[in-house]
């Protein structure tokens, strides 16, 4: 499936906070297939059981639920552990903005404590899931990692923060880290329910039911939508890099093309509409601009090129072709 899997190494053990999540619970399976050792750290606040259900019965799968906010439940999850994926944290910059406490214990002090067992099982790279959040008011496009603005949220403070204890972490104990600055990633497994459901399943559940689809301002906004493999690519070339520059620094990840929402919409109807003809029909409706959004991301893949290899394979259409076939084929 991905090119860096004949090359990650099936002894390792591996780490996957937040592995009942949509990211971390890809990520799950797609370690365990090639055979490598794998620890799940969750407290299913918003990860799911039914993500990992199927993973149970390998031998070579251990969950264990515990929350990051608690030192011995994030020193327990590495022990013997090789490399950490470290995707854990609460997501949505409205939940911070409703709740910015939270975010922060979860996301901050969650994260120190992971970075502080790592340190001390001498655990090899950390890896961990950052946010183009972080790029906040600055306007300039593509973004590019070195070029950041001022945070527009709770939640992008928070995945700021996890850069700079990162950092001080590489520089003080030497502990490799790289950080992933994940760009509006959606695909199998993002849940489409809650109040803090991500655009592109929220309204793929909305289009299959005949609801016209709310858009945030007059659809002119644009994203670096990024399908899930993608993602799990570039997770894995960050374990496997041997590279001594591509290491103790944060990439973008992304696909490097910037869809607006009026485009986005279009696309689902679209291949909604070969398995339900009706849905070309439902329109979209637009209500206000929502708090602490960033107008615009486009992301410059360059260093991911040049210092990982990434390479990646699902742009926006094929990425919803996938995503809209997978929903169609569980959720309908």
């Amino acid at each position: 499936m991905y090119t860096t899997l004949s090359q990650l190494n099936s002894n390792y053990h591996i780490l996957v906070t937040g592995g009942a999540g949509f990211i971390g619970s890809n990520l799950c399976e797609t370690i365990l297939k090639n055979g490598n050792t794998l620890t799940c750290l969750d407290n299913f606040a918003t990860g799911k059981r039914e993500n990992i259900a199927h993973l149970l019965s390998n031998p070579k799968f251990t969950l264990i639920e515990g929350d990051i906010r608690n030192l011995d439940d994030c020193q327990r999850a590495c022990e013997g552990v090789d490399y950490i994926l470290h995707q854990a944290a609460l997501g949505s910059v409205p939940r911070s903005i409703n709740d910015p406490i939270t975010s922060n214990d979860v996301n901050v002090s969650g994260f120190l404590n992971m970075l502080v067992a790592a340190r001390d099982a001498k655990v090899k790279r950390f890896v961990y899931a950052a946010s183009s959040s972080t790029y906040g008011d600055s306007v300039g496009l593509p973004k590019v990692e070195e070029v950041i603005g001022k945070p527009l949220s709770p939640y992008a403070i928070t995945k700021y923060v996890n850069e700079l204890y990162a950092e001080i972490f590489s520089k003080t104990y030497g502990l490799e880290t790289i950080g992933l600055r994940y760009f509006n990633v959606f695909g199998r497994k993002q849940d489409p329910n809650g109040a803090y459901a991500a655009v592109i399943p929220k309204f793929v559940m909305q289009l299959m039911k005949y609801e016209s689809p709310v858009i945030n301002g007059d659809g002119s906004y644009s994203r670096d939508f990024t399908y899930i493999d993608n993602v799990i690519q570039m997770n894995l070339r960050a374990i496997i890099s041997n590279n001594e520059k591509a290491v103790n620094t944060v990439y973008n990840v992304a696909y490097g093309e910037r869809t607006n929402l009026k485009e986005l919409v279009s696309l689902l109807k679209k291949y909604l509409a070969e398995f339900d003809p009706k849905i070309a029909h439902v329109e979209a409706i637009y209500g206000p601009n929502r708090q602490g959004d960033v107008p615009h991301s486009l992301a410059s893949i360059d260093k991911a090129k040049n210092l990982l290899g990434y390479n990646p394979q699902f742009n926006i259409d094929l990425g919803i072709k996938e995503a809209v076939q997978w929903y169609w084929s569980n959720l309908k």
